[in-house]
C-alpha cells in the first residue's frame, strides 16, 4: 500500500529540484538548442534533462510504477500505478523567454490521477493534491471561483496548433464563448491554466487535443479544489482524447452548452 503523504513529500523535492534546471537555462536558449518534433511542436535539451532527472528520481521512490512522460514511456510492474510527467509544460513560452511554464507530475492508479504536483519555478508556486484531501498552493488550501454566470467570467483556452484542420470549427466555438464572457485569455501552459482555475484566478478552461501529460495532474487539482472536469460533451474521456473542460460547477455547465452547439469532430 503506497503512503501518499510520504510520496507527496518526495515528489515535492523532486519537482523543485527539476525546477532549478528550468530556471538555470531560462533566457539562454538558442536556435541550436531547439529540436522540431513535428509541425509547431518543439523540444529542447532542457525538456530532456528535466525529464531524465525526474524519471531517475521517481524510480528511486516507487520503482514498480510505470512512467509515461512527454518524451518517452517506461514500463514496469506495479499493479495499475503509473507516473505521468510533463518535464516542461509551455516549451514554446520557454524558448521565447515568456515567463509562464511549469513541471507537471501525477500518479495515476488504474488510469485515474490520485496524486498531483505542478510547480512554476519562476514564481515559486507549488500546486498539489491527493485524491480526497483537497488542493493546495504553497501549503494553503485553494478553491475554485464562485462566479455563477459566464458573462461575468474570465476564461482561458489554448489553440489547437497540432491540429490545423480543426481551426475553422475551433474559431467558431471561440467566438461564441468569447462573446459571452467578460474576458478570454490564451497563455500557453495547459497545466498552469488548470491550476489557475483551481485557485480561482480563472473561472474556466477548455482546450482540444492535449497530451495526457498536459492535463492529468491539473485535472485532479481542479477537482480537489471543488471544480468540475469533463470532456467537451460532458463525458469522462478527457485524459484519453485530450479534449477538456474544467471550471467551477456553474461555469462548467455553461461552457458545455456552447461547445455542444458545434458538435466538433475531435
Amino acid at each position: 500500500m503506497i503512503d501518499f503523504e510520504t510520496t507527496l513529500h518526495s515528489v515535492e523535492k523532486i519537482i523543485k529540484d527539476a525546477g532549478k534546471i528550468l530556471s538555470l537555462h531560462f533566457g539562454k536558449i538558442i536556435k541550436e538548442d531547439i529540436e522540431v518534433k513535428s509541425k509547431n511542436d518543439y523540444v529542447t535539451f532542457v525538456d530532456k534533462e528535466s525529464e531524465n532527472f525526474i524519471v531517475t528520481q521517481l524510480k528511486k521512490i516507487f520503482p514498480e510504477a510505470s512512467i509515461l512522460a512527454e518524451e518517452g514511456e517506461h514500463k514496469s510492474t506495479a499493479d495499475g500505478y503509473r507516473w505521468v510527467i510533463d518535464p516542461l509544460d509551455g516549451t514554446k513560452n520557454y524558448i521565447h523567454g515568456y515567463p509562464l511554464f511549469c513541471i507537471s507530475i501525477s500518479l495515476e492508479k488504474q488510469g485515474r490521477p490520485v496524486l498531483a504536483v505542478i510547480y512554476d519555478p519562476l514564481h515559486d508556486e507549488l500546486f498539489e493534491a491527493v485524491i480526497g484531501k483537497g488542493a493546495f498552493l504553497n501549503g494553503e488550501k485553494i478553491g475554485v471561483s464562485s462566479a455563477r454566470r459566464l458573462e461575468n467570467s474570465m476564461i482561458v483556452t489554448g489553440f489547437p496548433y497540432r491540429a490545423h484542420k480543426m481551426i475553422d470549427e475551433y474559431l467558431r466555438v471561440f467566438k461564441n464563448i468569447f462573446m459571452n464572457t467578460s474576458g478570454m485569455r490564451r497563455d500557453g501552459s495547459a497545466a498552469l491554466n488548470l491550476c489557475y482555475v483551481a485557485a480561482g484566478r480563472y473561472d474556466g478552461f477548455w482546450e482540444f487535443k492535449l497530451g495526457r501529460w498536459d492535463i492529468s495532474a491539473g485535472s485532479l487539482i481542479v477537482e480537489e479544489a471543488g471544480g468540475k472536469v469533463s470532456g467537451i460533451y460532458g463525458n469522462k474521456d478527457y485524459l484519453d482524447t485530450g479534449n477538456i473542460v474544467a471550471a467551477n460547477p456553474f461555469i462548467h455547465n455553461q461552457i458545455l452548452e456552447h461547445l455542444a452547439d458545434f458538435k466538433l469532430q475531435v
